[in-house]
């Protein structure tokens, strides 16, 4: 049976393509059959997140993008910039076929929760209706607790399964990156998980510097 999970973000460049690779990777790295699925790539090219994940797990079925877009700018705005017509649903019932398809469908979000789609519907609304057990990946330093738990708070309003923070590109050397992971935690109820800076000599490893800092209980509910 299909399982579905999502990694959304704070906000644009916080690190959801790296958690995605490392996730689907590392999966894929146990035998199980999963794939990333990005609904939509703006500034395409040089950005494309389902060619990294693709890159990073040394399979082009790792991951798959559902639309691409050359400016970079919300996937809305995008799309009427490049006079190409974006419906929501059409949207939503592709990346529910895409996620369905293999043992376990990553959804990769694109910028942050409140990010126009399609038509009146935002980004949050397609994890919504998609129904997945949710990562959220945040920065870690002066100014993350906010976003971060606004971003929970607008998730669980909407009935999203969170299952954890992940703060990324942690390094621990001020007294707010110290503090921030346990702040969450007292704030949100969630756990919070650090991942350190990752060099990235070669998208592979996104997955090697995933699996060896995060915790096994990063993977909701998956026997791996």
């Amino acid at each position: 049976m299909s399982r579905r999970l999502a990694v959304v973000g704070t906000g644009t460049g916080v690190g959801k393509t790296v958690v995605t690779a490392g996730l689907t990777g590392w999966l894929r790295e146990t035998g199980l059959d999963a794939r990333a699925v990005k609904p939509c790539q703006t500034g395409y090219p040089p950005d494309d997140d389902a060619g990294f994940v693709q890159a990073a797990c040394g399979d082009p079925a790792a991951a798959t993008c559902l639309d691409r877009l050359e400016p970079p700018l919300a996937p809305r705005v995008a799309a009427e910039q490049e006079g190409v017509d974006l419906q929501y649903s059409d949207v939503r019932d592709r990346a529910a076929a895409a996620l369905d398809e293999p043992a376990v469908g990553i959804l990769e979000g694109v910028g942050g929760l409140r990010v126009p789609l399609a038509g009146e519907h935002e980004i949050l609304d397609l994890v919504a209706d998609l129904d997945p057990t949710t990562v959220l990946v945040a920065r870690s330093g002066l100014g993350t607790l906010n976003h971060t738990a606004l971003s929970v708070d607008a998730l669980r309003a909407r009935g999203v399964d969170v299952h954890c923070i992940v703060l990324n590109e942690y390094a621990g050397e001020t007294v707010a990156e110290r503090t921030n992971p346990g702040e969450l935690e007292r704030m949100t109820g969630l756990p919070v998980y650090t991942l350190p800076e990752l060099a990235l000599d070669s998208p592979g490893d996104a997955v090697t510097g995933v699996r060896d800092n995060l915790p096994d209980d990063v993977l909701p509910g998956i026997e791996r």
